[in-house]
């Protein structure tokens, strides 16, 4: 029987050049979480601008660990150098995650309204890393930032069941809720992650528009390392920006981030294999379930 995981043979061709990609988030020593985005987008012949919001040894989740946030004046000042340089034209996608601070979410909104300035075409994805298991992680001013400074500039958001529940003040406990919910947040499209799926031992991820709303679905893994959320929004704008349709793009991402999950697990690895496993970044060959989702009706308006 044929592992539908096997390897593929190396590409024989090189991808085409493309766009720039900005990514804003964590930098940790050992890991493959946060900013490490910026090798999957490398991996897909990006070249990438790199903006650590805070400097850690692991993941939190591996145990303690010092914790080095830039002081607010030379983040500030960092991100300005960055919107006055005259390559911002050829950034064609930003994605921001996790902040060290409130404070950080006011210099990378001038920064993405600088790289749209020199770029309207450029894609902005926030993915808003705060919470998750029913609460936040973070400060609830750092949330807040993200809330309000942060998803109002962006074109895609990526949140997870908590996060979105959280931003909305919603509740949002299945599918329709979600839909319903994302609906308000505010960017064009919204990918919920971990939402519930219509079949047992699975999980979704949501795409919202303002018309449409579709579900992947994978099965559930055990033991699965951290940072698929990451891993995921790097890959879902980098389908996006280089024009993909909202769907193809989505069902790509997702068949992508469980394969690399599905053999970083079947490893007993405790962070994604993201090097290793790169080949299923480019050309993914697990399968997902779309299937189209529908909101539940809101009442109408007492006269």
């Amino acid at each position: 029987m044929t592992d539908p995981f096997a390897v593929p043979p190396p590409e024989a061709q090189r991808p085409p050049p493309s766009a720039d990609m900005l990514v804003i988030s964590s930098q940790v020593v050992r890991g493959s979480v946060g900013g490490r985005a910026g090798f999957v987008l490398e991996r897909l012949g990006h070249r990438v601008w790199q903006v650590p919001t805070v400097l850690l040894p692991w993941h939190p989740g591996h145990g303690r660990g010092t914790r080095i946030v830039a002081s607010d004046a030379d983040f500030a000042a960092l991100c300005a150098d960055l919107a006055g340089s005259p390559r911002l034209r050829e950034i064609g996608g930003i994605v921001s995650g996790y902040l060290g601070n409130a404070a950080q979410a006011g210099p990378i909104a001038a920064l993405v309204a600088a790289v749209k300035a020199a770029n309207p075409a450029a894609l902005y994805l926030c993915d808003p890393v705060i919470g998750d298991a029913g609460g936040l992680y973070v400060p609830e001013a750092t949330a807040a930032a993200i809330r309000d400074r942060l998803l109002p500039l962006a074109d895609i958001a990526t949140p997870n069941m908590t996060e979105l529940a959280w931003l909305t003040a919603a509740p949002v406990a299945g599918p329709g809720e979600a839909v319903a919910a994302a609906r308000t947040l505010g960017p064009a499209r919204v990918a919920v992650t971990s939402a519930p799926a219509m079949m047992r031992g699975k999980i979704a991820t949501l795409l919202v528009s303002a018309t449409d709303a579709v579900a992947a679905e994978n099965q559930l893994v055990a033991g699965a390392p951290s940072g698929t959320g990451d891993l995921f929004a790097a890959l879902l704008l980098q389908r996006l920006v280089i024009g993909m349709p909202d769907e193809k793009a989505l069902a790509h991402a997702v068949a992508a981030t469980f394969e690399v999950l599905v053999r970083s697990a079947r490893a007993g690895a405790d962070e994604l294999a993201l090097t290793i496993e790169q080949s299923a970044l480019v050309r993914p060959m697990a399968m997902v379930d779309i299937r189209r989702v529908a909101a539940p009706r809101r009442p109408a308006p007492q006269p």
